[in-house]
């Protein structure tokens, strides 16, 4: 009988912890090395780590990944798992063993790379996505691919329920590759395609501002749900003041090409209706203000709402 592999979990945070506690039930887990992250993230996996025996150590920095090899040397797992993990691995650390490095993208590839392709794959309105899990190397997300497991994107799907739907499915995956590093002679892979291939660089406020007068009614709508709760929502302004819109849904009455970002009507549900490129509105039913997390309805409050528009 073979003995247990030895699995040591790199990660950035909340996004691995199913994972990790699938892998250390099968007790394949013997470390934990965690990025940059909350100080209460960081307190809450030391704890947990002594008390289950584990080695753990934080990374909150690059120049902190220079410790990061002989520690690895030390504990001599037979595998390092990455699950977003924040920062680029080295070649001089890659170098502990080939083929050693297997990272969980949460986004298929190679048409997702980056840091955060949940948002990306939200706001292109992508009917579905995955777990990549691959080899890596010391470029970002281009190592060859071992498999892809795909997951449905519903229709409301928010940033937030897409990531957590994705931690746990990331879980299980992670637990699949850990049977099969146990008991598989190889790992198959294969190159990625480069002509599929796309990098997205971290968002910018550019990308999460509504552009009213271009944007249809169901692109604003994938913005604000693939910013939410991240970005506290899509940004937009109105009356001079920087607002989030957190939560609005399509409003199916056409506006008679009204200029887009013109509020058109209330609705019965108190929430606004806003014109929008492509004939269609949007009804905008939570929003971040100045006056903080509030209702369409506690917004409707302001004079002479109708026929105002966001910018």
């Amino acid at each position: 009988m073979k003995s247990q592999k030895k699995i040591l979990i790199l990660c950035g945070g909340k996004f691995a912890f199913k994972a990790l506690q699938k892998l250390a039930f099968e007790n394949f887990l013997c470390g934990i090395g965690i990025g940059k992250s909350s100080s209460l993230v960081i307190e809450a996996l030391e704890t947990e780590s002594e008390n289950n025996n584990l080695a753990f150590k934080s990374f909150p920095n690059k120049k902190s990944i220079s410790e990061m090899k002989s520690w690895i040397e030390k504990l001599k797992p037979d595998f390092i798992f990455s699950i977003s993990f924040p920062f680029l691995i080295p070649e001089d650390v890659l170098s502990y063993g080939k083929e050693k490095f297997i990272n969980f993208h949460p986004g298929p590839l190679p048409q997702y790379r980056g840091p955060m392709p949940i948002f990306e794959v939200l706001k292109n309105q992508e009917k579905s996505t995955a777990i990549s899990v691959h080899f890596m190397d010391s470029k970002y997300d281009q190592g060859p691919i071992i498999f892809k497991d795909p997951l449905k994107i519903e229709q409301n799907d928010t940033y937030g329920k897409l990531a957590i739907k994705l931690s746990d499915h990331t879980a299980q995956v992670a637990l699949n590759m850990a049977n099969m590093i146990q008991y598989a002679e190889k790992i198959p892979s294969s190159i990625q395609e480069s002509k599929d291939a796309y990098f997205y660089e971290k968002p910018e406020f550019s990308d999460t501002c509504i552009k009213w007068k271009n944007m249809t009614a169901d692109e604003i709508i994938a913005l604000i749900n693939s910013c939410n709760p991240w970005n506290i929502g899509a940004d937009t302004s109105f009356e001079g003041e920087q607002i989030k819109i957190i939560a609005a849904s399509l409003y199916n009455k056409p506006h008679q090409n009204l200029n887009p970002g013109t509020i058109t009507s209330i609705t019965e549900d108190g929430n606004i209706s806003v014109a929008c490129s492509d004939d269609q509105q949007v009804s905008i039913e939570i929003l971040k203000t100045d006056m903080g997390i509030i209702t369409a309805k506690q917004f409707n409050f302001q004079a002479n709402i109708l026929g105002k528009k966001f910018k």
